[in-house]
């Protein structure tokens, strides 16, 4: 498929001389309005854009930043009758690919288009090897395809852009922080951090401290300040492994920080504002823990808005062969 171009210049004798002069080898839509230009790119996806400098009262550049905002993968070259070292610098900082000097010289621009070409394959070609080791890597050791295994494959590709508070459960052994990862590496988060606590291996008088952090002087042997989970995990997902495990008192805590996204480090009054994630994990019937008074109601309301259930080995067996080729 020919790569689509799309020319924006006020002058329509541009627009209809290009689009003449690169038919054979780009599909070619032509504008004189800028906002017709964003427009179309909100209909279609467009390869190369060609954006005078000047159109008309508006600035070109001031374009450039509009479109780069719709789409930061888009080229653009830009067409300027007034190229000066300040203004190419400038639409190359924005974002840029090159600029060609009015008026254009026909052979230079087909030379211009077709580099440009080759960048827009090559760039598409590495974003594809990116996703496929992304999803190699996040397949690692969490393989399955099993009709169990499928469903819970399908649910964290429905939910991994949704940022309500996921909660796994499951048998130990059964996978639930490999989905956790899965979540949060596939989705919008992903370039975010993805802090972990385990709330059973860390003793409960460390427990708090080390969720919430704390200030110099806090307690005893507080000899410097430390970030908690929290505040570490903002921007991305915060993982909070066997959660059925966490005493009741820090559980009011947990809850306090869930309902208001923001959270005040042991020893401080400082309020710290929080875009975090939350996927917890359990293997212990947290309901019934809830009828024996051992677990909070509201804050299982809070974590349990999209529930994933992880199957043991045992209910698909049919995976059994895929996972000893993995290891072996």
């Amino acid at each position: 498929m020919k790569p689509k171009v799309l020319v924006i210049d006020d002058e329509q004798a541009i627009c209809t001389s290009l689009s003449f002069a690169l038919e054979n080898d780009y599909q070619v839509l032509t504008t004189t309005d800028p906002e017709k230009g964003l427009m179309i790119m909100d209909q279609s996806r467009v390869d190369i854009i060609l954006l005078d400098l000047r159109i008309g009262s508006c600035n070109g550049l001031e374009v450039l930043q509009k479109i780069k905002q719709k789409d930061a993968t888009v080229t653009v070259i830009i067409m300027t009758a007034y190229a000066t070292i300040e203004t190419s610098i400038e639409a190359i900082k924005k974002g840029a690919y090159y600029y060609i000097e009015k008026p254009i010289n026909i052979e230079e621009l087909s030379l211009l288009l077709l580099r440009a070409s080759e960048f827009l394959f090559m760039s598409q070609q590495v974003e594809t090897l990116n996703e496929e080791l992304e999803l190699r890597r996040n397949s690692e050791n969490f393989l399955g395809n099993s009709k169990a295994m499928k469903q819970v494959f399908s649910m964290i590709e429905r939910i991994k852009d949704i940022d309500s508070s996921v909660l796994i459960t499951g048998e130990s052994g059964s996978g639930k922080e490999l989905v956790a990862k899965r979540i949060h590496n596939t989705g919008k988060r992903k370039n975010g951090p993805l802090e972990i606590l385990n709330c059973a291996a860390i003793p409960e008088a460390l427990l708090e401290s080390e969720l919430f952090g704390y200030e110099k002087g806090a307690f005893t042997g507080a000899t410097q300040s430390k970030e908690g989970k929290w505040v570490a995990a903002n921007g991305g997902t915060l993982f909070l492994d066997e959660i059925s495990e966490m005493p009741l008192t820090l559980q009011a805590k947990l809850l306090r920080v869930i309902q208001e996204r923001e959270v005040t480090p042991l020893g401080s009054n400082r309020k710290i504002n929080l875009d975090v994630r939350i996927i917890s994990a359990a293997n212990k019937n947290i309901e019934q823990m809830i009828t024996e008074g051992t677990f909070r109601e509201d804050l299982y309301f809070r974590l349990n808005v999209i529930p994933i259930r992880t199957p043991p080995l045992r209910e698909r067996m049919e995976d059994l062969p895929l996972l000893i080729e993995s290891i072996s």
